[in-house]
C-alpha cells in the first residue's frame, strides 16, 4: 500500500494565506461574484457546459471554495459506495 505524506504549513504561512483571501474578498466586486456563482449553480441544474460559468466565476474573483459550494448545492458530495 502506498503511503502519502500530508503537507503541513506553519502558522505564518496559514495566516498569510487567510489575509490574502480576505483582501481578495474585500477588493472584488461582491455583486458580480455573487451573480456569477448564482449563474453557475443555475447552469449546473441544467444541461449546459459549466466551464464558461466556472471561468466567469473565477474572473469575478470567486474563490475555489465558493465555486465548489455552488456545485455542491446541485450535485451534493461524493460518497463512495460501501461494499461489505
Amino acid at each position: 500500500e502506498k503511503q502519502y505524506s500530508t503537507l503541513k504549513l506553519n502558522e505564518k504561512t496559514e495566516d498569510d494565506q487567510i489575509k490574502k483571501l480576505r483582501q481578495v474578498r474585500q477588493n472584488r466586486d461582491a455583486e458580480k461574484a455573487t451573480r456569477a456563482l448564482k449563474e453557475l449553480e443555475s447552469a449546473a441544474r441544467g444541461q449546459e457546459n459549466l466551464m464558461p460559468y466556472v471561468l466567469a466565476a473565477v474572473k469575478s474573483y470567486a474563490t475555489l471554495g465558493e465555486i465548489s459550494d455552488s456545485l455542491r448545492q446541485v450535485f451534493g458530495v461524493y460518497q463512495p459506495a460501501i461494499v461489505v
